[in-house]
Parts: structure tokens; sequence; C-alpha cells
């Protein structure tokens, strides 16, 4: 993976990580890198849902691929916070 490749995964991270914890209701006790991380991973299995599925290349802009990034970015921002926040919650 180039730099390039690096910085690119690293934005689209933080834009579908944030688009997923604005759809996820209340607040969200992870730090930013955190979210990054899971809009890297939920950016990754949505593309791979979409290729599944046969969605992943359409004309124009791949909305339904969004929309899949999008939602497994809000799952795992849900799953991410509630685990990290007991944990963190607990020690302090």
């Amino acid at each position: 993976m180039t730099v390039t490749g690096i910085f690119t995964a690293l934005i689209i991270g933080l834009i579908i990580g944030a688009l997923g914890r604005l759809v996820v209701p209340g607040r969200q006790h992870i730090p930013i890198w955190l979210t990054i991380v899971v809009g890297i991973v939920a950016a990754f299995l949505g593309t791979a849902l979409a290729r599944a599925v046969g969605v992943a290349d359409t004309a124009g802009v791949d909305w339904i691929e969004i929309i899949f990034q999008i939602g497994l970015a809000a799952i795992g921002v849900s799953l991410v916070s509630g685990y990290y926040g007991r944990r963190h919650h607990v020690h302090r």
C-alpha cells in the first residue's frame, strides 16, 4: 500500500466513521482514532458486500455501496462504543 493509499483510507475511514457515528443515536464514548478504524473496516466490508451483491460498480455514484458502508460503520460504532464505554467506565 502506498502513502497515498494509506492517506486515502484514513480520509475515507474518517468520513465513513463520522457518518456512521451520526446515524447512531446518543453519545458514543470512543476516541476519534477508534471511529476512524471502525470507518476503515466498514468501508472495506461495505465494498466487499456491495461486490458480493453485484452493486459495487454502477454508473455514477455508488450509492448502495455507500449506504452499506455507513450502515456497517453505524453498527461498528454502536458495538465498539458499548464495549469501549463499559471497559473504560469500570476502570475510572
